[in-house]
């Protein structure tokens, strides 16, 4: 059974979905003033992870991600590039986020909403926390009143006592210590975007947003609430607070959290030149599946240090698991199948569950995979895998690429005639007519693929 650490509860729990094989998620996105960062990204693999193992279970998943095109960050950076279309200026930076997830074999959600798009539903969310007594108005903005809400600071775990009551913030980030009641709506500033609306001119609070959206998507409760474990306050707790004062129902079953990415054993800045963009490291020639690799690496609930030396391990790695799945496509195998090699793809796929199951457990999981390639590789030199293994072991392969993802889905089985072509290749280097077998490598080529000839054996490859 699959668990997740919970941070509501601050305990590894047992999942189970509202509904039967179905899983609500909203995973939050990017802020769209910039270029998303390497650590940014190590959270969106984290939730790809976990929306691609709860597919492998057997679960339908429905996700939603937010994206954050208005606040603080967008305003502030829109203003110093002097765009004054706040939509145009987050829109370039939307399209080289999703650039990203792609290149990285992100999933898509089922629903990327922008907050821009969604006012009216937040300002219905205002209106009816206006109507319950959670609100109050000063100098043209509304703010949620936190001392109305009992169980504020329940995802933090903070301390009610040592809130300062009545006291405001109109900034969306704040700290723990700083704890006070925050904006809903805020009143227009000169040169911010402004909507009018029945609460009055102005812009939603970055807080509001996403409880709006999310509840319109998937309802006043839902499954799973993902994000990086610096969103759990002031951001999540105020989802919390603003979202079940609204409804009067819990609000998510579980919320999940992804752990900080360092670089070189320093907090990732500018100012120190350890600040990457996945842009950064293609640019230096990095493998974003290379990328991808090193980020899931480490489970999400612990720090990953970013180094190239973690890089360079990940290209041996990711190398050795390429090589050994062209070796199983391309090596001539006897005729038959192996009951040893069956019962080691079940017992490995059967390994690799059991870590994923344990709050995901990427290392874990992937040590199991290495595991059975040395097995794998050592029975096919012993002459034990046979022709019928070959689909069960690529099959295997490709469940695991399912949920990590460690290369980019491609042809794995020949069409019947490029493998006649390579059978009598084969035969043709047998009988040493090798003027024979470079006509036919010739072919093949032309054929769209390429021949390689290894101490291991033959392999192709798709051009």
């Amino acid at each position: 059974m699959l668990k997740l650490s919970n941070t509501l509860s601050g305990k590894l729990e047992p999942f189970k979905s509202i509904k039967l094989n179905q899983v609500s998620m909203y995973t939050c996105g990017p802020t769209v003033y910039a270029h998303v960062h390497i650590g940014n990204l190590r959270t969106f693999i984290f939730q790809d992870v976990l929306k691609r193992f709860l597919r492998y279970k057997g679960f339908k998943v429905f996700q939603i991600m937010n994206i954050t095109d208005v606040d603080d960050k967008t305003i502030r950076d829109s203003g110093a590039h002097n765009i004054k279309d706040l939509r145009k200026f987050t829109d370039r930076y939307t399209q080289a986020f999703f650039e990203d997830c792609q290149k990285l074999g992100i999933d898509k959600p089922d629903h990327a909403v922008h907050a821009t798009d969604h006012i009216e539903d937040m300002v219905k969310l205002i209106q009816k926390l206006q109507s319950k007594g959670f609100t109050y108005e000063k100098d043209g903005s509304t703010y949620f009143k936190i001392a109305a809400f009992p169980n504020y600071g329940k995802l933090a775990k903070l301390d009610f006592e040592g809130i300062q009551i009545g006291a405001r913030v109109d900034l969306d980030e704040y700290e723990k210590q700083d704890a006070r009641d925050f904006v809903l709506w805020k009143a227009p500033k000169k040169g911010e975007p402004r909507w009018e609306t029945p609460l009055g001119p102005g812009r939603p609070g970055w807080h509001i947003e996403c409880s709006a959206m999310s509840m319109k998507y998937l309802g006043e409760t839902f499954d799973i609430h993902c994000g990086a474990v610096d969103l759990i306050f002031p951001h999540h707790e105020n989802e919390i607070a603003q979202s079940e004062a609204s409804s009067g129902k819990p609000f998510v079953h579980f919320w999940i959290h992804g752990e900080h990415l360092i670089v070189d054993g320093e907090k990732m800045s500018k100012s120190k030149g350890n600040f990457f963009t996945l842009r950064n490291l293609l640019d230096k020639g990095i493998d974003p599946w290379v990328v991808r690799y090193v980020l899931q690496s480490v489970p999400y609930k612990s720090q990953l240090n970013f180094t190239m030396n973690a890089v360079k391990q990940a290209e041996t790695s990711l190398k050795r698991l390429r090589d050994f799945k062209q070796r199983v496509k391309t090596q001539p195998l006897d005729s038959g199948k192996s009951l040893k090699v069956q019962k080691g793809c079940q017992t490995m796929l059967q390994n690799f569950e059991n870590a994923m199951n344990k709050d995901l457990n990427t290392a874990q999981a992937l040590a199991a995979v290495f595991d059975w390639v040395r097995e794998v590789n050592t029975d096919i030199t012993d002459g034990i895998v046979k022709a019928d293994d070959r689909c069960l072991i690529l099959g295997t392969l490709d469940k695991l690429n399912e949920v990590l993802v460690l290369w980019e889905s491609e042809e794995v089985f020949l069409d019947p005639q490029i493998q006649q072509l390579i059978d009598q290749r084969i035969q043709a280097r047998k009988s040493k007519d090798f003027i024979l077998a470079d006509k036919i490598r010739d072919e093949i080529f032309n054929r769209g693929y390429i021949i390689e000839d290894t101490r291991e054996g033959m392999r192709w490859k798709k051009r």
